[in-house]
């Protein structure tokens, strides 16, 4: 496996055994199963919920983790994220919706592709939930940590893997200076201030998924976070 980190990432510590929760202010924890059995109501524009990170399988440690897992990890989650966007969605006529997606290992393959492998291929799950929001009207948006001197190569890479691009968001240069969640944030809070509601925000890292300004987040697996 390959990897290649476009900043530092903060791990943190995952339970052993494969459980994904939903979770929404005010409400008790449900099971991945149990949420699929009976999805819950679309939250209101003020409430946050979440899909907590998956210790892939109870393989804790990247290096037990293959390919093949961490796509069964994915879809566990994107399993979820696919109902919710359906029901949101058409609940949402008349709103201006958005959707944000991190990049690495959230809409491309890229630790399990070496660099000279290109272009990176989607990540499948993320690439259908992205054309599903596009064709329903929703805008796609990018937001990822890469530096803004592969602008270019990045945008290229996503649409030749096939995802519709709203907006794609990175690194300049004073943003390299602050704190990966703080840059994230911002552009989502201008992303909000376009006119849009974000109804989803689909990442694999803390990072992707603090500050809120978002109805809805969705983690991918990380394997606490030896995957960037």
């Amino acid at each position: 496996m390959h990897g290649r980190k476009w900043t530092t990432r903060v791990a943190v510590s995952v339970a052993g055994a494969t459980v994904a929760t939903v979770t929404t202010l005010g409400a008790a924890p449900a099971t991945t199963a149990s949420a699929q059995a009976n999805p819950q109501a679309v939250p209101s524009t003020s409430a946050v919920t979440a899909v907590q990170p998956y210790a892939g399988g109870g393989q804790g440690a990247l290096a037990d983790v293959d390919y093949e897992t961490w796509q069964r990890d994915v879809g566990a989650v994107t399993d979820v994220a696919r109902p919710y966007l359906e029901q949101r969605i058409s609940e949402g006529s008349g709103e201006k919706m958005a959707i944000v997606l991190d990049i690495d290992n959230t809409s491309l393959e890229t630790h399990f592709h070496p660099i000279w492998e290109y272009p990176t291929p989607a990540v499948k799950q993320t690439l259908d939930l992205a054309r599903y929001a596009e064709s329903r009207g929703v805008a796609v948006y990018f937001v990822t940590a890469r530096p803004g001197i592969i602008y270019s190569l990045t945008k290229d890479n996503l649409e030749q893997a096939g995802f519709p691009i709203s907006g794609l968001y990175v690194r300049d240069l004073p943003d390299l200076f602050d704190e990966v969640s703080k840059y994230k944030t911002a552009k989502r809070a201008e992303i909000e201030a376009k006119g849009y509601k974000i109804i989803a925000n689909i990442g694999n890292t803390p990072t992707d998924m603090a500050g809120g300004h978002a109805e809805r987040t969705f983690k991918l697996p990380d394997y606490d976070g030896a995957l960037s």
